[in-house]
């Protein structure tokens, strides 16, 4: 299954991590839905990302999944695995097998836990990792979801690491959810790939010369989002835009992870797919229900 990430517009997908009755991941669930993404028309994923738990999988369950899923036929270039963690040690290793492993990019989010760090101190643990993983191969997206990891991919931050690092920086995943933000890193940043954290932005991203979307919700609409890529410049792109954002809307009224879960477990008659890992928590029956309710009036139903 062929890459086509690194060539704009793209939808990456950051993939969910279904586990079994013993709440260890079910790698054959994963490779299926990776599989199906693929199919469904993402150009890439985003796998191990905070919607695939990431932070609740150690980095042996990471390397893990990531392994098999090559194993079984998926081409390493359409992979961006996250591999952002708290201690550095522990990125370079993932960073370094992803590399190993063939994948065309890493997605790494800032250290988190503490904060009020300067942005003098997040540049030193990124030219840290580039530096102990020394591979020119290595191609990096910086992940810039504040609100999740209490740290900002700065405007300062970018251009230090661009003036470091040009050939190594390649994109930035924006999941703050400001458009005006992201339009500025576009505009800035014209030879960076940056990819809106959720496909409500998609159209304006595409508009404005951006790479696209890697957006949690893409687990359950891929096709539609990969149709508006295709049909950007159509006249009925702000109409299928109109109805993934209707999508999106829905999902958002309560946790994303979990909802996109629920509604998996719901359409593919398989309650396993509900299970996330603590502390994270299932949603209801009762949750459950109305959320297919809401979606039963879209283009999902």
């Amino acid at each position: 299954m062929a890459c086509t990430y690194r060539a704009k517009p793209a939808l990456l997908v950051p993939a969910l991590t279904p586990f079994d009755a013993d709440n260890k991941p079910d790698t054959g669930r994963f490779v299926a839905h990776c599989k199906h993404l693929l199919a469904e028309g993402a150009n890439g994923l985003a796998v191990f990302g905070t919607t695939s738990e990431a932070n609740s999988l150690s980095r042996n369950e990471r390397q893990s999944l990531l392994e098999e899923l090559i194993e079984a036929g998926v081409d390493p270039a359409a992979l961006m695995p996250g591999v952002g963690c708290c201690a550095t040690s522990d990125t370079v290793e993932l960073t370094r097998h992803a590399v190993a492993s063939g994948c065309s990019g890493v997605l790494i989010m800032p250290p988190f836990f503490y904060r009020a760090v300067t942005d003098d101190g997040v540049l030193a643990v990124f030219s840290e990792i580039i530096e102990q993983v020394s591979d020119n191969r290595l191609q990096i997206y910086l992940y810039h979801f504040p609100k999740m990891s209490g740290v900002a991919v700065t405007s300062y931050l970018i251009e230090q690491l661009l003036k470091r690092y040009p050939d190594t920086i390649a994109g930035v995943k924006d999941s703050a959810g400001v458009w005006a933000e992201t339009k500025s890193m576009i505009n800035n940043f014209p030879s960076l790939d940056i990819f809106s954290g959720s496909e409500s932005y998609l159209l304006r991203n595409l508009r404005a010369g951006g790479a696209g979307c890697i957006s949690a919700t893409a687990n359950v609409n891929a096709a539609a989002i990969s149709e508006l890529i295709n049909q950007r410049d159509s006249n009925n792109a702000d109409q299928l835009q109109q109805s993934l954002t209707e999508v999106r809307v829905i999902f958002e009224k309560r946790p994303l992870i979990q909802g996109t879960k629920a509604f998996l477990a719901k359409k593919l008659n398989d309650p396993n797919w509900a299970q996330v890992r603590p502390p994270l928590f299932n949603l209801s029956a009762q949750e459950t229900d109305d959320l297919c309710g809401e979606l039963a009036q879209t283009h999902l139903a």
